[in-house]
């Protein structure tokens, strides 16, 4: 069976242009955060995947990438 040309490479005027990876904010240990839901926070932990916030009432395991949350 012939194959239906998917694997054709886009041109860079095409309409169905590849998705792009938002940018990840760099967060380090004490950074100051803003977080939509949760409010104002300091980074107590940082790996690959996450970061842990304090903040205050609670502390929170917040999953990369950080769309809800700005460092300040």
């Amino acid at each position: 069976m012939a194959s239906s040309g998917n694997n054709r490479p886009r041109h860079a005027n095409s309409p169905f242009a590849a998705h792009v990876e938002p940018d990840v904010e760099d967060f380090a240990l004490a950074d100051r955060v803003c977080h939509d839901t949760y409010g104002m926070g300091r980074v107590v932990g940082v790996d690959k995947s996450g970061l842990t916030v304090d903040f205050g009432s609670s502390t929170r395991r917040i999953e990369t990438p950080f769309r809800k949350m700005t460092k300040l």
